[in-house]
């Protein structure tokens, strides 16, 4: 349970990361992270840390996808993680 445990940790950090150097490069306009990066991130189990990070950093906030995605795919994998530790 500690390895995984410490990947989630480790996965929500880049997310929130990745919002944060995502929009600094927004804002320079510089070359970005891609959206497929964004999203893979949240799917590997980071989907917490993009949502915190997209709030944080008022990032990607005007884009349905990302407002209603990211907290989605959270709860979809807390639901799987809640399945999991019933079983």
């Amino acid at each position: 349970m500690g390895v995984a445990a410490a990947y989630l940790v480790l996965i929500n950090a880049v997310g929130f990361v990745l919002m944060g150097v995502d929009k600094k490069r927004a804002i320079r306009g510089a070359w970005r992270i891609s959206e497929a990066t964004l999203f893979l991130t949240a799917f590997l189990g980071g989907a917490l840390g993009c949502t915190l990070g997209m709030r944080h950093f008022r990032h990607k906030t005007k884009h349905w996808y990302f407002k209603y995605g990211m907290p989605a795919i959270f709860v979809f994998e807390l639901l799987i993680f809640l399945i999991l530790m019933n079983i």
